[in-house]
């Protein structure tokens, strides 16, 4: 359990970004991500050089596009239902290509899709140049409660090992011949999930009961190699959110 393990939104890499402490980066990401969603939504130009500073911190840490857009499709749903603003929302309309849309729908979708876009990249990088190991290490040395950080390190750990117990378990089916897809097959899919949440329940007791063999007493491991963090840590990681807040700020100015 102590020992880190290899995560889907990690990008191994040795960069300047990846060197910083966790705490750094994890302040720097929130700094940033509350200038963007503060950031007035006819500052379209603000956006962008919002947009700029977060590619750039991608730029500089190695994190390739593709792996970025491919985690980016957690988003679909928000953008459909962002789509939808223009045909559904009140007050003055204009027509585009012979289509009616509300002027206020078009500003909320585009809200929404810069704000989210935004804001999703910059999680997406600061997980991807930080392990999940270091990354609830940051949020100890942060002083967030340590029953929360307890909660959150099982939970990723746990949600892999669910992950693949269904994977075992679809697999199985499959080699049966069956493969529920419709409503009146619902019966086989109800029964694998009780069967996973049995198995899931009395694996998480032997876990936990090795654990308190091996001595746990509420607190995990540390991982190695986690250096505080240094004043020029601090200084270099405050280059993102102080371009986020200049252009919030510049934006307020402008649209004001």
């Amino acid at each position: 359990m102590g020992r880190g393990h290899a995560h889907a939104l990690h990008v191994h890499g040795h960069s300047v970004v990846h060197r910083l402490a966790p705490e750094v980066k994890i302040i720097a990401a929130i700094t940033f991500v509350f200038a963007v969603a503060v950031t007035p939504r006819a500052a379209v130009p603000a956006f962008v050089v919002q947009a700029m500073a977060i590619a750039a911190v991608g730029r500089i840490a190695g994190v390739p596009l593709p792996f970025i857009a491919a985690r980016m499709l957690i988003l679909a749903p928000f953008l459909i239902a962002a789509a939808m603003l223009p045909f559904v929302a009140s007050g003055e309309r204009i027509t585009v290509l012979g289509i009616p849309l509300a002027v206020e729908g078009l500003w909320g979708a585009w809200n929404v899709v810069a704000k989210a876009t935004i804001g999703v990249s910059t999680s997406i990088t600061l997980a991807a140049t930080t392990e999940v190991p270091r990354l609830l290490r940051g949020l100890e040395r942060l002083r967030v409660p340590a029953v929360l950080t307890q909660i959150a390190t099982f939970m990723v750990r746990y949600l892999e090992v669910v992950a693949g117990e269904v994977a075992r378990q679809r697999a199985a089916m499959l080699a049966r011949a069956h493969d529920p897809r419709w409503l009146w097959q619902a019966r086989a899919i109800a029964t694998s999930a009780g069967a996973l949440f049995v198995r899931s329940y009395e694996r998480g007791e032997r876990v936990h009961g090795a654990m308190l063999a091996r001595g746990y007493t509420g607190t995990m491991p540390q991982p190695s190699g986690v250096a505080d963090a240094t004043p020029g840590q601090w200084l270099a990681a405050a280059a993102l959110p102080a371009v986020g807040t200049a252009a919030a700020l510049i934006g307020w100015m402008v649209t004001a």
